[in-house]
């Protein structure tokens, strides 16, 4: 699939912004007084991080291409 630079732009801009607030998140559960009882939710926040990094990476690498 091709898509355009605008596209690939504003795709970033919004994983971007949600990779934000789900570190958020994952900091606030770790933080909290019993972060053990969050265990399965951290691990899920931050298997969906690593996705998100994965995905930003893979957009930016196809905005280099096309530049």
């Amino acid at each position: 699939m091709n898509f355009s630079i605008e596209e690939l732009s504003e795709s970033k801009r919004q994983l971007a912004s949600i990779l934000h607030k789900l570190r958020e998140t994952a900091k606030t559960l770790t933080s909290k007084e019993n972060a053990e009882q969050y265990k399965s939710q951290i691990t899920l926040a931050e298997r969906r991080i690593h996705a998100l990094e994965i995905a930003l990476a893979l957009i930016e690498n196809e905005m280099n291409a096309q530049q």
